[in-house]
């Protein structure tokens, strides 16, 4: 029996390593905090938007993201390093802000979507996965801009037969009741009906049990993984602070960390943290929080009911390896969702997050195999991580495992 290392234990390397198990595979998987799902995983949206995605990378970003930085509550800062790799990749992400190229990689994005719902729901029947929030009250995408409502409108308009429903501002209203109490005026609205949410932390602790449950799981091991012991040009053992361990084959999953592994072997992965904050605030009587997953996509701010809590996700920071939170950043994202949607929870009781996502300058994830025989990629997620998390996961245990990609891979591969 194949013994796969998997590195990582947020909700990408825990997908993968249920999906390897699942396929007939003995697995060990490597986290380097003291518990799962510490990253990105921890608080993040909730949204497991499948068929209505829209890359960072796009025509006209690069002048939307310069007034950005000069807005008080704007969605985007940047912090300059002294690293090429940031200024590699913003050249490669601006390489990318063209219309062209984000519709082919909003396709590519759409079929894995559509992929990783199909093989969610039999995530969620095999590793019984009760626990999670899980939701299906379909996505509202609204616009504030009259000129980006009609530019997006007519893109729709244009791609023949679509699922999604264009709404007026009053319809808007008459889907989601709760914007009745924002004073912003609305250009109008997408929706997408059958978008889910769910606990993305809720479905990694429970589904990382049902992994450690697993008859073929060889052992959860809490080290930082450091690199990999090569022999005859193959990957033959990953090294951890915790000693060599020895496996067929070794999966990098391991969000922002994957990069430093990979460069290990000689491999450079164009990834960067995409910074995002979060508040989860608790849902009273008197609140009126919408029912319908909303994305303010101006502001770049989600809202999504997970139980009992509304979670309020946004930004993207470029900032570097920094997952501290930023006074002035959540201070920032109290005052925007008050001024949005003051009514939905009790936001002066909201628990506060920040998180790092490994984005790739497309926005498209990286799969499979890589140079070094034994080593295989799924990284690169960005914000899409919860969402694609789970076709992802069933591509690599098929690669590994000798059987054809069942999607194709065109774009999703390390170049």
């Amino acid at each position: 029996m194949r013994h796969v290392v998997v590195i990582g234990g947020g909700v990408v390397g825990l997908t993968t390593a249920w999906a390897l198990l699942e396929s007939g595979c003995q697995v060990s998987l490597v986290e380097k905090e003291s518990g799962l799902a510490m990253g990105a995983s921890r608080a993040n949206g909730g949204q497991l938007s499948y068929r209505f995605v829209s890359p960072l990378a796009d025509e006209g970003v690069p002048i939307k993201a310069l007034r950005w930085l000069f807005e008080t509550d704007g969605p985007l800062r940047f912090r300059p390093e002294m690293q090429l790799h940031q200024w590699a990749w913003l050249a490669s992400f601006l390489s990318n802000c063209r219309g062209s190229v984000n519709r082919r990689t909003t396709r590519r994005l759409l079929a894995l979507g559509a992929f990783s719902q199909a093989v969610f729901s039999g995530f969620y029947s095999s590793a019984k996965l009760d626990a999670v929030s899980l939701r299906t009250p379909g996505k509202l995408v609204l616009y504030r801009n009259d000129k980006e409502f009609t530019r997006v409108t007519r893109r729709l308009g244009s791609g023949g037969d679509t699922i999604e429903q264009v709404l007026s501002p009053q319809a808007c209203l008459h889907l989601e009741p709760a914007l009745a109490n924002s004073p912003v005026r609305w250009a109008g609205g997408v929706f997408t009906s059958g978008e889910a949410v769910a606990d993305c932390y809720a479905l990694s602790i429970q589904l990382g049990e049902r992994i450690q449950a697993h008859p073929s799981f060889k052992g959860l091991i809490h080290a930082q993984a450091l690199g990999f012991g090569v022999e005859g040009g193959r990957a033959v053992a990953l090294r951890t602070t915790q000693g060599d361990l020895v496996g067929d084959e070794f999966v990098i999953a391991a969000g922002l960390h994957s990069r430093a592994l990979a460069r290990a072997v000689g491999i450079e992965l164009p990834i960067y943290p995409l910074k995002g904050y979060s508040l989860s605030a608790p849902i009273g009587n008197d609140h009126l929080p919408p029912v319908v997953s909303v994305t303010d996509v101006e502001k770049k701010i989600l809202y999504t009911r997970i139980g009992s809590e509304l979670r309020v996700a946004a930004m993207a920071d470029l900032v570097g390896d920094d997952a501290t939170i930023d006074p002035a950043r959540i201070a920032s994202l109290h005052r925007s969702v008050r001024a949005t949607l003051p009514m939905a929870a009790e936001f002066a009781q909201s628990k506060e997050w920040a998180g790092l996502r490994p984005a790739t300058p497309s926005g498209a994830p990286i799969l499979g195999a890589t140079p070094v025989p034994g080593l295989w990629l799924n990284v690169g997620h960005g914000a899409l991580g919860f969402t694609l998390a789970f076709g992802s996961a069933q591509v690599l245990a098929d690669l590994v495992c000798g059987r054809p990609s069942p999607l194709p891979l065109d774009g999703l591969q390390l170049a």
